[in-house]
């Protein structure tokens, strides 16, 4: 019989396997449910089986919320930690542990407007791992995972995502390659590489779009409802959709997932020079603005990098 501790171990394993979370973010999300599920034991007098979980009522949810607020925890806080519940019950619905309607029907505490615009590593797992929305064609979901992939994983503007073709899609798909030509501003081409996940999204979307099969390869990959090229607002209205649903900040747009590109890159290392390419950028100086350099953070590198400052 699988127990609740074997439960929180396999999510565990498939944080790290299948969503490959940093280790900070993975001890994260771990903490959020063991901080949970202590509060549930004392709330319901012994400690949660699978069965008890799968019954939690909204008020118990919302009791969980309110101990929260009247510890002081900030609403961030509170907004990632439920972000984590909420991942954890998905796991467990999605194999066989437990089924809970409850947790779907509780909103995410807001989050303050000066949220900075670059999302964290965690907020920008959760928001491509969001819920999908049950009343659409699931190749529409596809769809929009794919251009979402893009915006962050391959740092493209939206209108560059857009722009993909069905003849570049199935000639990349076709030909084991991980890198993509970008025609971007200027009329610049740039090679973007590509994740494997992002691979996979958009074989995922082109094989279940039922518009593609007939489309001529000049045809746009990305296509509405209707089977015309996709509108950037339907983009836009699903992240803001999917931020009110996390309980991110108005900030949150398909352009913030770009500057988290960015942003993330630069805070593991990577140089400005080669994100200035990846991001198709003519200026260094305008990669410099866009990431939003952190000067501190700057003078650690410098510090631990420079030869005379090793002396």
């Amino acid at each position: 019989m699988t127990t609740v501790a074997d439960a929180q171990t396999a999510w565990r394993d498939w944080l790290q396997s299948e969503r490959r979370l940093s280790a900070h973010t993975l001890t994260a999300y771990e903490h959020d449910i063991a901080t949970f599920l202590g509060f549930m034991t004392g709330y319901l007098g012994r400690a949660p089986t699978l069965d008890a979980l799968a019954k939690l009522k909204p008020a118990e949810f919302r009791a969980w919320l309110a101990e929260r607020s009247r510890q002081g925890m900030a609403r961030t806080s509170t907004a990632r930690a439920f972000s984590s519940v909420r991942s954890f019950f998905r796991f467990l619905d999605k194999n066989g542990l437990a089924h809970n309607a409850s947790v779907a029907s509780i909103q995410t505490p807001k989050l303050p407007k000066s949220v900075p615009k670059a999302l964290s590593e965690r907020d920008m797992e959760d928001l491509l791992e969001a819920e999908p929305d049950q009343e659409r064609a699931p190749w529409i979901d596809l769809r929009d995972g794919a251009v979402l992939i893009l915006l962050y994983g391959a740092g493209l503007r939206i209108g560059e995502a857009l722009s993909l073709t069905k003849g570049e899609v199935d000639e990349l798909l076709k030909s084991g390659r991980d890198t993509l030509p970008i025609l971007g501003k200027g009329n610049k081409t740039r090679l973007v590489p590509l994740l494997p996940q992002a691979l996979q999204a958009l074989k995922a979307y082109r094989d279940a779009c039922p518009w593609l099969a007939a489309a001529s390869p000049k045809s746009r990959v990305f296509v509405g409802a209707r089977g015309g090229a996709l509108d950037p607002a339907i983009v836009q209205k699903r992240v803001r959709e999917i931020r009110r649903g996390l309980g991110l900040a108005e900030s949150v747009t398909p352009h913030a997932l770009r500057h988290s590109f960015a942003t993330h890159l630069l805070g593991a290392g990577g140089d400005l020079r080669t994100i200035q390419e990846l991001l198709g950028h003519a200026s260094l100086s305008t990669t410099q603005r866009y990431t939003d350099v952190d000067a501190a953070r700057l003078a650690a590198v410098y510090r631990a990098a420079h030869p005379r400052a090793k002396g």
